[in-house]
């Protein structure tokens, strides 16, 4: 028997490298589960659609907590990814939430190549 599916809007990523973990991301990580399992958003609850995992590190060392997504693109073209550095529970539930709507993601903290793109 293979293992059970749940459809995924998206994968949240949460560093937890020495850096990130110094400025509470173990924390965050557990704070984000807690909410994506009250709000039914994980997965494997009964109308979730998030994944969360915790990472290495994502390179965002003097800036963290650092928080790394995927999810399908908007425009059907491939993966949508969004960099976030210093986040605190707020944001991450808020890109949470977006994520799970398929509605835009904040533009707060998000940093690298598409970052420019969601401010204009």
């Amino acid at each position: 028997m293979p293992p059970k599916f749940f459809p995924t809007h998206g994968h949240l990523l949460v560093c937890q490298g020495p850096n990130c973990q110094a400025r509470g991301s173990a924390l965050l990580h557990k704070a984000l589960w807690n909410h994506l399992e009250r709000q039914s958003l994980a997965y494997y609850k009964r109308g979730g659609t998030l994944r969360l995992t915790e990472s290495g590190c994502l390179g965002a060392c003097s800036y963290g907590p650092a928080l790394c997504v995927y999810r399908p693109d908007p425009g059907g073209a491939g993966l949508e990814e969004a960099w976030y550095a210093a986040v605190d529970f707020p944001l991450a539930a808020r890109v949470a939430q977006a994520i799970h709507d398929r509605t835009p993601l904040p533009a707060e903290h998000r940093y690298g190549p598409d970052e420019q793109a969601t401010r204009s």
